[in-house]
């Protein structure tokens, strides 16, 4: 069995690993490893929307701005801890120019002036954006650089479990599991600190616009007790998703920096809605009876097309924004889909009925005046607007101007995960750094693009934390060994003792990930949650119970230390159905904690709001208490030992804390100076 011992291991490669990664060099650290299941998988490097946004603070023209002013603005739907705003306000310009400095090709003017836009919950124009496929640029260019600077990267693997050690009364991480999917052996890793760098929670929503080879691992992190945040705050919006298995050629390799699909998704938000397409809606079979269905549900065709347009700005749904406004379209979409039961399609190939430029809003009307594209038809405006918007279908087999686009209302991000301080360390477990976007440090909403923002601050703070503060050894190598070897022999032995292991893993997945669309989605309610909430323990629990529990059979008895790619799956199915169940579980709590409706939960009661009356009658929310806005709901999960129970009792607790203020800053230069010197910035408080 292959083993390792490390400084420093970064796990998962997208945007934010490759740049923790990069920042540890940078800092004097050459003991360290990047593992990851492929520098071409995960969300970073295969994901986008029309022009991919990156938010930091505005540095454009005349229009003012100030670190605590765009502090101010991620704290502004509530939620959120302002030490961390301030941290993400405050390294934003530092982390966009160390991108810009590798060459991410973000547009400026003639006099080197970064021009901005303004995207979804943005009062100024901070956004950025290098095209569809702006993080993908990102992880390009990072890439790029790890190489140059010899940084070791391990595919094919995938991590099994963390594993932690009590060293002088505090409980730290030492290790990982993981294998290597090339060859099914066991591998394992001895760390002093472990940068957690795996992503959102892709393989939790059966409609989702994650890229299907990501599936996230925050669950790891829940096992072994790391500490959550804001799990109940996502983001939902309308997203295309294509069958395109029969379409791409034989013999055709995918790029070479992206993983191979056969389903491709992509968030439908900016320049496709700015153009005005034509929503329609059929039968099952894709064709029969179409419908342009949202006009009934406005009282005008030019209040219909504003707001679509304005669907562009504010892409993820909005409960807000529910009633009158551009979240109405999901909604109706959803109605169209769940309730009755057909399918919904965007046709950029002709006009909607009755569209005069007219009749739009000013906002609307403006825009596209300003970007010469009042004229001809949806697919004219947007090849006129944004080319790349078409090309990046076109990549993929989809060709707009043959073929309409289903369209579903999907998961997209989470704005919880793990909760850390501010240098991006786990609030309880030492020497473990959550970054990116399994870190919790966003609210109930945040301005689009912000999310690669904070993945980037995550990987500086992480690093030049690491750099000072953990440079030197202290972890019990012997006691760290020891734990190691019993895991590694516990896992291989367990992973022979799987019953039904026939039974597919897919099968077990998408029952988790149906559930989660259904509960845990756009829509919620206190009764479905409670339903929810149960089943997904008893999976938890069912699927724990695959394994004997006869902790005397040994791994050791077996020259063989590989283990099999179903095995595999199904730990991975373990870490993703506690995960699951962790998130419902904040839900509900959310929920019957009286929050009511806020960001993208739409909260069902009886008796409740009604939201419009061509929808049905039962669909009556319960509106938002905004006292909640001052909180933020902190999750602990306790242990779970391998073969504890896999019920709830006892593994979950919530409760609401209040958010912290932003720290108001007002030092002598000196004093700083002088504390930067000795090493006295490090403190958390």
């Amino acid at each position: 069995m292959r083993k390792y011992s490390l400084h420093t291991l970064i796990l998962g490669s997208g945007a934010a690993g490759l740049a923790a990664a990069l920042r540890l060099k940078a800092e004097g650290l050459d003991d360290i490893l990047v593992l990851t299941e492929g520098l071409n998988m995960g969300t970073s490097i295969n994901t986008g929307s029309d022009k991919q946004t990156y938010y930091k603070m505005g540095m454009y023209g005349s229009q003012p701005d100030s670190l605590e002013q765009l502090a101010q603005t991620y704290l502004s739907a509530g939620g959120m801890n302002g030490d961390l705003a301030l941290v993400e306000a405050a390294l934003s310009t530092r982390a966009f120019f160390h991108l810009a400095n590798l060459g991410v090709p973000f547009p400026h003017d003639r006099f080197g002036e970064y021009i901005g836009y303004k995207t979804d919950h943005d009062p100024f124009r901070r956004a950025t954006s290098c095209g569809p496929y702006t993080s993908r640029e990102m992880c390009r260019a990072l890439i790029a650089a790890l190489k140059k600077e010899k940084i070791p990267i391990l595919e094919n693997r995938v991590a099994l479990k963390l594993l932690t050690l009590d060293q002088e009364g505090q409980k730290r991480i030492c290790g990982l599991l993981a294998v290597d999917r090339t060859t099914g052996e066991m591998e394992t890793f001895q760390v002093e600190n472990l940068i957690f760098a795996v992503g959102g929670p892709g393989g939790l929503y059966s409609s989702s616009v994650y890229p299907a080879v990501h599936t996230g691992a925050i669950g790891l992190a829940l096992e072994i007790g790391a500490a959550a945040r804001g799990l109940p705050e996502s983001q939902f919006g309308i997203s295309s998703s294509t069958d395109i298995s029969d379409r791409i050629p034989k013999n055709s390799d995918s790029k070479e920096d992206t993983a191979p699909v056969s389903v491709f998704r992509w968030n439908i938000s900016g320049t496709f809605m700015q153009v005005l397409p034509r929503f329609i809606s059929t039968e099952k079979d894709g064709t029969s009876d179409p419908s342009e269905f949202l006009r009934p549900y406005f009282s005008s065709p030019g209040e219909m097309n504003s707001r679509v347009f304005l669907k562009g700005y504010q892409w993820p749904f909005d409960v807000r924004k529910a009633d009158g406004g551009s979240s109405l379209i999901d909604l109706i979409v959803s109605y169209e889909i769940l309730v009755k039961n057909r399918r919904v399609f965007l046709d950029f190939r002709s006009n909607p009925a009755d569209l005069d430029f007219n009749d739009l809003d000013p906002e609307a009307f403006e825009y596209l005046k300003n970007s010469d594209a009042l004229f001809g038809t949806p697919l004219e405006r947007l090849l006129r607007m944004n080319p790349g918007a078409v090309e990046l279908y076109r990549d993929h087999y989809i060709d707009l101007a043959k073929e309409p686009l289903e369209i579903f209302v999907s998961a997209q991000h989470n704005n919880g995960g793990l909760a850390g301080n501010i240098w991006y360390e786990s609030t309880n477990i030492a020497h473990l750094f959550p970054i990116g976007e399994v870190n919790g440090s966003h609210g109930i909403a945040r301005p689009g693009g912000s999310a690669l923002n904070a993945g980037q601050v995550g990987a500086f703070r992480a690093a030049e934390y690491i750099a000072h503060q953990y440079r030197e050894k202290t972890l019990d190598l012997q006691k760290a060994e020891r734990i190691l070897e019993q895991a590694a022999d516990q896992w291989i032995a367990a992973a022979d003792r799987i019953a039904d292991l026939s039974k597919s893993w897919r099968s077990d997945r998408m029952e988790f990930q149906r559930r989660m669309s259904q509960y845990a989605a756009h829509f919620r309610s206190e009764k479905g949650l409670k339903k929810g909430v149960q089943e997904a323990w008893n999976q938890y629990e069912s699927l724990r119970n695959r394994i004997s529990p006869d902790e005397n059979e040994s791994g050791k008895g077996r020259g063989d230390r590989s283990i099999d790619p179903d095995s595999v799956e199904y730990f991975r199915n373990l870490q993703l159905c506690l995960a699951h169940a962790v998130y419902l579980d904040a839900i509900l709590f959310q929920i019957e904690s009286g929050t009511g409706s806020r960001g993208s939960g739409l909260v069902f009661t009886e008796g409740g709001k009604p939201i419009h009356p061509l929808l049905p009658p039962d669909w009556t929310f319960q509106p938002e208490d905004p006292s909640f806005r001052s909180e933020v709901l902190n999750t602990s999960v306790n242990e779970m030992g391998f073969f504890d129970s896999g019920t709830k009792e006892g593994t979950v607790e919530h409760r609401w804390d209040p958010c912290k203020p932003i720290p108001i800053m007002d030092e002598w230069f000196e004093n700083v100076w002088r504390d930067y010197r000795e090493n006295e910035i490090f403190g958390v408080e």
